[in-house]
């Protein structure tokens, strides 16, 4: 049994940032499924979304946000995340991240624009943000001597006092699979965090690393969290097609810079379906590279940005421009095949400006949770924004309280399953629900397909609780548990809508209703 003052699930940018800010005061444990940057933070390309320049504004970027959140985002909660935006990026620069220099620049950096942005507002390191940020910030988070990292370890559920008999809910910290060596450990702490990330595994093409598997929204559910806006799913518009590319992603910024989606025969075809062109939101572009694809029966699409110099490609898309080469595709004398891929959930466990949930004790940042920034649709760049703003705001709210006594927790019981003898079974269900929400509940929606895929998934439930209740827990088996859970409430989430907003395109409902509501479910 290991006690700790904070324990954050989680490490990806907002469950570094907060470690490092707790930690000058508090115990720290932080907790990843495999090393330290093996998460989505790691994968961002683009950049951070702040108002830097007075030419911009905190209205401007408000405005933006709320028009690709289709209407929905919340607006308290919008303006305050971008009004702690700039400090935020400070304290990064103080940190050492080592964002891309503009000596011209009044901020002394470079700003890129990106989809949905009407002002260049975007820094970043190259393209290459999230690994600069995580780089960073890892050092600092392994020197540090209040954090305790554990590695290759899966969080198997919460402990809550209900589950004890007490008659009110408060978390106690996690049940913790040790994958290396299958060792169920308790882990107790005065607060817990889920920083889990995102669930873009739940479907059969995604640009997210294996781990996103909707840990903290199961989780967080099962202890009585409420869950918002899960049918907000965005699909990233351009990632690389090619067998040997697994989940990569092609940045916005390359469209912000100027490149263009044409078909095989050359034809620019997004001035077709939208004014604004390659600068749409990513809904809009998403949706209609499925549509031309659909249309002509091809396998991808190509974003040509060949007409810039090969040195501004190098300087500006370094990673994308050695990876495309390694795979014989030379950006700057053809297209890059791209097709659109599960990128963002843009809803999760419902949360205040502190990062509280429902269950008194536990906190949630960054994908995993809902603040309302997003709406129907994540305006490009404002996710990292947002990890950093709710860890602030949560150490802040942390730091501020008054720990309680923690009670005795029994540890995890083993004693009445056995060891699983249909591995298959699992790699099974895995392999039919991802194909299912591919299918049924992906760009574009019928409430036929919705109901299929909810028929689905509750047998799969079934089959999968059933296999839960009997046999020794693995790592695969507590993700597709969270996975199911996580399908369930996203085709709920559907359902429920019976309008075409953001990212949820339905062909039964086409039209948007008069008030914009976000979709609240409730355990």
């Amino acid at each position: 049994m290991h006690k700790t003052d904070v324990l954050i699930i989680g490490s990806g940018l907002a469950g570094q940032a907060l470690a490092l800010r707790l930690a000058d005061r508090l115990k720290v444990t932080l907790v990843t499924k495999k090393a330290l940057l093996d998460g989505a933070s790691s994968w961002a390309q683009g950049g951070i979304a702040a108002v830097l320049t007075d030419e911009d504004s905190i209205d401007a970027h408000l405005q933006d946000t709320q028009i690709a959140g289709g209407g929905l985002c919340d607006p308290h909660a919008t303006r305050y995340i971008l009004e702690h935006a700039r400090r935020n990026i400070e304290w990064l620069i103080a940190q050492g991240v080592p964002f891309t220099p503009d000596a011209g620049h009044p901020f002394g950096f470079h700003l890129t624009r990106e989809g949905g942005h009407s002002h260049r507002r975007i820094i970043h390191a190259a393209d290459a943000t999230g690994a600069a940020v995580q780089q960073t910030l890892v050092e600092k988070v392994r020197q540090h001597p209040n954090i305790t990292v554990l590695e290759n370890r899966v969080a198997i559920d919460l402990i809550t006092s209900r589950k004890l008999g007490h008659s009110e809910q408060r978390a106690l910290g996690a049940y913790i699979l040790n994958t290396e060596t299958d060792h169920v450990e308790t882990l107790l702490a005065s607060y817990t965090v889920l920083a889990t990330g995102g669930a873009g595994k739940v479907y059969l093409y995604t640009t997210n690393p294996d781990t996103a598997t909707g840990d903290g929204i199961a989780m967080g559910w099962r202890a009585g969290c409420r869950v918002a806006n899960m049918e907000f799913i965005q699909f990233h518009p351009t990632c690389l097609y090619h067998p040997e590319a697994k989940s990569f992603l092609i940045t916005e910024a390359v469209r912000g810079e100027g490149g263009i989606l044409r078909l095989p025969d050359g034809h620019r075809f997004m001035p077709d379906h939208d004014p604004r062109a390659e600068l749409a939101p990513r809904d809009t572009v998403a949706r209609s590279i499925d549509f031309e694809m659909k249309r002509h029966g091809l396998d991808c699409v190509y974003l040509d940005i060949s007409h810039k110099p090969r040195d501004f490609l190098r300087d500006h898309f370094p990673t994308i421009y050695a990876r495309c080469l390694e795979l014989g595709i030379d950006i700057s004398r053809q297209g890059i095949p791209v097709v659109p891929a599960a990128h963002y959930t843009c809803g999760g466990l419902m949360v205040d400006l502190q990062g509280r949930t429902d269950v008194a004790n536990l906190y949630a940042a960054g994908e995993v949770a809902y603040t309302g920034l997003h709406g129907a649709n994540r305006l490009a760049s404002n996710s990292l924004l947002e990890c950093l703003v709710i860890a602030e705001s949560a150490a802040e709210d942390i730091l501020s309280r008054q720990a309680e006594p923690l009670p005795n927790v029994p540890d995890w019981d083993e004693s009445r399953v056995t060891d699983a003898d249909e591995e298959v079974v699992i790699a099974h269900n895995w392999n039919e629900l991802r194909h299912a929400m591919w299918d049924y509940v992906g760009i574009v929606r019928t409430t036929k397909r919705l109901q299929r895929a909810q028929h689905r998934i509750q047998l799969l439930t079934q089959e999968i609780n059933e296999f839960y209740r009997n046999f020794r827990v693995s790592n695969d088996l507590i993700e597709l548990r969270n996975l199911v859970l996580t399908a369930d409430l996203i085709v709920q989430s559907a359902l429920r809508r019976h309008e075409s907003r953001g990212l949820h395109f339905s062909r039964d409902y086409p039209d948007l209703l008069p008030e914009a509501v976000p979709t609240v479910l409730v355990p």
